[in-house]
């Protein structure tokens, strides 16, 4: 895929008329390892608009992981405020941070996280059965995303009966599950060939053209460059952002 890419003043977003769905203000993570603090996160500035489709690139170390942990709600960050759907998740306790992953966020993993003694369908419900969703309606929403990613002949078959392209699918079938805003891929064509890959990325964009929220990690610039904005992380901060497209 040939992007031509126009850069963007570090830590400035594109201006949009969109509103933000994510903003970062000053956040810093930092860990202690010993008698080392590790700056993970060390002062980032960012806003990620409603609707956009974001990668985030760097080598290992450069807080990218961290940063999709953070944006995730899986973690918090040391100082600065993160905010989500007009909520600082600084002030939320890990109930309510775990409320507002199950309404808002549907995650994508390289290493897919299905669990092997459930099957298809019971992978893709799991959210919603921590949802309390009953058992009728957990199954037909099953099935209509299996069917979105052509696996509509899989829903009895377990992970081990599949490939590693239809185990990403699956994967993209439960994130969509709960109908979340924002979608978060971590290295979501990592495990897969290059033709696998395109798929999976296909499915993405047609994700992203539904109006869903994207923001993936990846080290693969080709795989980037399917992004309308590509975040370049280097030391716990933002070091470049360029655009691909509007």
């Amino acid at each position: 895929m040939n992007v031509s890419l126009s850069r963007t003043p570090v830590t400035q977003m594109p201006a949009t008329e969109k509103d933000a769905i994510i903003t970062l203000d000053a956040v810093t993570k930092h860990y202690i390892m010993g008698s080392t603090v590790v700056r993970a996160l060390d002062g980032v500035d960012l806003r990620f608009d409603r609707g956009g489709f974001y990668a985030i690139m760097g080598s290992s170390g450069s807080g990218k992981s961290t940063m999709l942990n953070l944006v995730g709600c899986l973690d918090r960050p040391t100082a600065g405020v993160y905010t989500l759907e007009n909520r600082n998740i600084s002030t939320l306790d890990d109930n309510e941070l775990s409320d507002l992953r199950l309404k808002y966020i549907g995650f994508i993993f390289q290493s897919f996280n299905l669990i092997p003694q459930l099957t298809v369908r019971e992978n893709i419900e799991l959210p919603l059965f921590y949802q309390q969703i009953a058992p009728e309606e957990r199954a037909k929403i099953a099935e209509h995303h299996a069917e979105s990613v052509g696996l509509a002949d899989r829903l009895n078959h377990r992970p081990t009966e599949l490939s590693g392209g239809q185990m990403q699918r699956v994967a993209i079938a439960r994130a969509l599950a709960n109908n979340p805003t924002l979608i978060l891929a971590d290295e979501p064509t990592g495990n897969l060939d290059s033709k696998t890959g395109d798929q999976v990325m296909e499915i993405l964009h047609g994700l992203h053209e539904a109006g869903k929220t994207l923001i993936m990690v990846t080290h693969e610039p080709d795989i980037a460059a399917h992004a309308q904005v590509i975040v370049h992380m280097k030391d716990g901060n933002v070091e470049d952002i360029e655009t691909t497209r509007p």
